[in-house]
């Protein structure tokens, strides 16, 4: 059983080199409070030596949100997500999806939540393809979206930290870690290839310039939400509270009215012509057809008190 004063610190090269100040004070902050093994890994292979290798320490990872959703998945593919108590100090560029689960973003307090916060069990999104969701999903992806993970389309058995991206650690860290992806040329080929072997998603944009819409059929615990005879402009996909996920869809409006439809369930399946969709920091497709269930309490998260 970990115990709380011994903690693993898994340092991520992101973090280090964009912010090595933050990442300083917090190593200070937490081994000033705790029997303390820092692990400064380079390659996604030695992050998820460390995590394994981790003993009866508690883990603590400092990066940004994809070094979150990177630790959350691959501790979940190794069913070891239900006996971890997760602790996080959000260093680098995004940290949207960790201020939204409620850890600081200052390193002295995300540091002293680590030292001296209590373990919340948070609901977790599942798809088919063994991915997971901490956040949001959205369909379509907002604009100025990241980078899609590599390993085909998601349909086929890639997706958001599934099997056709280990843990998503692999296109993550490559990318933002000065990997091979990091060279702007290669990106760009990729980006080319991406383009070329994938059909773009049937999405109508009206002739009076309003929002682009899709048609999508949404069902939640197998009633449907929406069918595809009724265009939509977004579809959003929240882990709630007691097993319950939040849908919330926003059908064309034909009046001047906005009428969301929003339901709760424990089953969510989205379908139709190809599409993208963001979880998390992370977009996935184009796919046809994707089922998201909730696991309730699935994941343990350290946070203040």
């Amino acid at each position: 059983m970990a115990t709380s004063d011994q903690l693993l610190v898994v340092i991520d090269p992101v973090a280090r080199r964009t912010d090595g100040e933050s990442v300083r004070i917090a190593k200070d902050v937490l081994g000033a409070g705790a029997a303390t093994k820092v692990c400064l890994p380079e390659e996604p292979a030695e992050f998820a030596r460390a995590v394994e290798r981790r003993g009866s320490r508690r883990l603590v990872v400092v990066g940004d949100d994809r070094t979150l959703l990177r630790t959350v998945a691959l501790l979940h593919h190794r069913r070891e997500l239900a006996g971890c108590a997760l602790g996080v100090v959000p260093v680098g560029g995004t940290l949207a999806l960790a201020r939204s689960l409620g850890v600081p973003c200052g390193a002295v307090a995300a540091a002293r939540a680590v030292l001296d916060g209590t373990e919340r069990r948070l609901d977790l999104l599942v798809d088919e393809s063994d991915g997971v969701v901490l956040g949001a999903l959205r369909i379509p992806p907002l604009n100025g979206v990241p980078e899609i993970l590599p390993g085909g389309p998601a349909g086929r058995g890639g997706g958001h930290g599934g099997p056709g991206g280990p843990a998503g650690a692999r296109g993550v860290w490559g990318a933002a870690a000065g990997g091979p992806g990091n060279h702007p040329w290669l990106r760009t080929c990729q980006t080319l290839v991406r383009t070329l072997a994938t059909r773009p998603p049937r999405v109508t944009v009206p002739q009076h310039g309003g929002p682009a819409s899709a048609r999508l059929r949404v069902e939640v615990d197998g009633r449907t939400l929406v069918d595809l005879d009724q265009p939509v402009t977004t579809v959003s996909v929240t882990p709630g509270h007691a097993g319950a996920a939040e849908v919330e869809v926003r059908p064309v409006s034909l009046d001047g009215e906005v009428n969301t439809l929003r339901a709760l369930g424990g089953r969510v399946t989205v379908s139709g012509p190809d599409f993208r969709y963001r979880a998390d920091a992370v977009v996935t497709g184009p796919v046809r057809t994707r089922t998201w269930t909730v696991r309730e309490g699935a994941w343990g998260l350290t946070l203040p008190r």
